[in-house]
C-alpha cells in the first residue's frame, strides 16, 4: 500500500526523500533499486520515512515509502508496502547519535574503498587525514578521522549491532560508516546535511583511491 499522509509534514517528509532519491540516482549513486534514504518527521520525529523496497530510485515517488519507528526500524502503521530491507542500519544510527536523516548509497568511490579495506569477520577502519574536505564532517579535530567499515554480514540485524555498538564506544568518529563490497551510509541533522557530508566522504575516498597509496586499515 502506499504511503498516505495525514498530516503536511509527512506528506512534504515524503516529497523530500523522492526529491533526494532521484538526485543521487542522477548522480549514478543509487543504481536500479539501489540505497536507502530516512527522515524523521519534523512532528513526531520518534517515527520516521523510509524509501520502500525494491523501489527504482530514479522513479520514485512521496508514495513510495513506509512509515516505521524511527528507534525500533518496525512499521508503524500495518499495510504498508515493505520498507528497505536496510531499515534497522537507519534505527541504529537513530538510536546512538540523534540525527535526523540517514542516506545509503553505492557511490563509486566509497565502495572501492569499502572493498579494500573491508574484513571477513571483524570491524575495520581507514584512516583519512590532512585532506581539506575533512573540515566538511562536522569533526571535533578536522585534521583527520578513522571511517569504519563494518562486515556486510547477510543477516542486517547483526549489522545493525555492530553498527550501534561501534557508534556507542567511538562519539567522536566521522558522520559515517563503509559497508564491506556495498556502499557508505550517513547521516545528519537534515537531509541537506547529511547529503553535504555524503558528498564529502565520497569525494574523501575518490582522494583515496585517486592517490594510489596504499589504505591504511586497521582493526576497530
Amino acid at each position: 500500500m502506499s504511503y498516505a499522509p495525514s498530516t503536511a509534514a509527512g506528506k512534504q517528509t515524503a516529497q523530500q526523500l523522492a526529491d533526494i532519491s532521484r538526485t543521487l540516482y542522477e548522480r549514478g549513486w543509487m543504481p536500479g533499486t539501489s540505497g536507502n534514504i530516512s527522515l524523521r518527521l519534523p512532528d513526531d520525529p520518534g517515527r520516521a520515512l523510509i524509501t520502500a523496497s525494491g523501489r527504482d530510485k530514479g522513479e520514485l515517488t512521496a508514495g513510495d515509502v513506509v512509515e516505521v519507528d524511527a528507534l525500533t526500524g518496525l512499521a508503524s502503521p500495518p499495510g504498508q508496502d515493505r520498507p528497505s530491507a536496510e531499515t534497522a542500519i537507519h534505527a541504529a544510527v537513530y538510536r546512538v547519535t540523534g540525527a535526523r536523516a540517514v542516506i545509503h548509497v553505492h557511490s563509486p568511490y566509497a565502495t572501492v574503498v569499502a572493498h579494500r579495506a573491508t574484513a571477513t569477520d571483524a570491524v575495520t577502519s581507514v584512516r583519512v587525514e590532512r585532506f581539506e574536505l575533512l573540515k566538511g564532517l562536522g569533526l571535533n579535530d578536522p585534521t583527520s578521522t578513522d571511517l569504519p567499515v563494518f562486515p556486510n554480514w547477510p543477516e542486517v540485524d547483526r549489522i545493525a549491532d555492530d553498527v550501534a555498538g561501534h557508534l556507542a564506544a567511538c562519539r567522536e568518529g566521522p558522520p559515517g560508516l563503509l559497508l564491506g563490497d556495498h556502499g557508505i551510509t550517513t547521516w545528519g541533522d537534515s537531509l541537506g546535511q547529511a547529503k553535504n557530508r555524503l558528498e564529502c566522504l565520497e569525494a574523501l575516498c575518490r582522494l583515496l583511491v585517486l592517490s594510489q597509496s596504499e589504505l591504511h586499515v586497521s582493526r576497530a
